[in-house]
């Protein structure tokens, strides 16, 4: 069974994350969502980034504001592709700190980072990612992605005179 853990540093990120969840559950993805943040919590980082291949958890996807080590700190720990979400807190400057704290990795430690309290394209990705390997998970983002192709194909007729 595909799996994607889904964390994030506070509850007050579940608004953002929340569109990965909804994205990977309509592709029939089951996500795990917890709260983990790198700065108050480091002991429970450190055992969900060591464990989660353990648990059956193939991709994590995760979203932090202002500082944003919580995905970086997660890829220096576990084997499994992280994707991270930068989230524009209330204590961000304009989102650039989290941004930039989740884009420039060392060499050796990759997130992948979508924009800007982009959780929907992290979803997608994560999806992505497992469709590499999975048959119906790959048919169903090539129905998605047909999806978007022929909402613009709509959207064109009906402006067009």
């Amino acid at each position: 069974m595909s799996k994607v853990g889904i964390i994030m540093g506070s509850t007050s990120d579940l608004p953002v994350m929340e569109k990965a969840v909804e994205i990977l559950e309509s592709f029939d993805i089951d996500v795990e969502v917890d709260i983990v943040s790198a700065h108050r919590t480091p002991e429970k980082l450190f055992d969900y980034a060591k464990n989660a291949h353990t648990r059956g958890i193939q991709t994590i996807i995760a979203g932090a504001g202002g500082a944003a080590h919580l995905p970086g700190m997660v890829a220096s720990l576990s084997p499994l592709p992280v994707i991270g979400v930068p989230v524009k807190s209330r204590n961000s400057i304009d989102g650039w700190d989290s941004v930039l704290s989740i884009l420039q990795m060392p060499g050796g430690v990759p997130v992948a980072t979508v924009a800007l309290d982009g959780a929907l394209n992290a979803g997608i990705l994560a999806a992505q990612i497992i469709g590499s390997n999975d048959l119906s998970v790959l048919e169903k983002i090539i129905s998605y992605k047909e999806g978007l192709k022929q909402k613009v194909i709509d959207g064109a007729k009906q402006i067009k005179k």
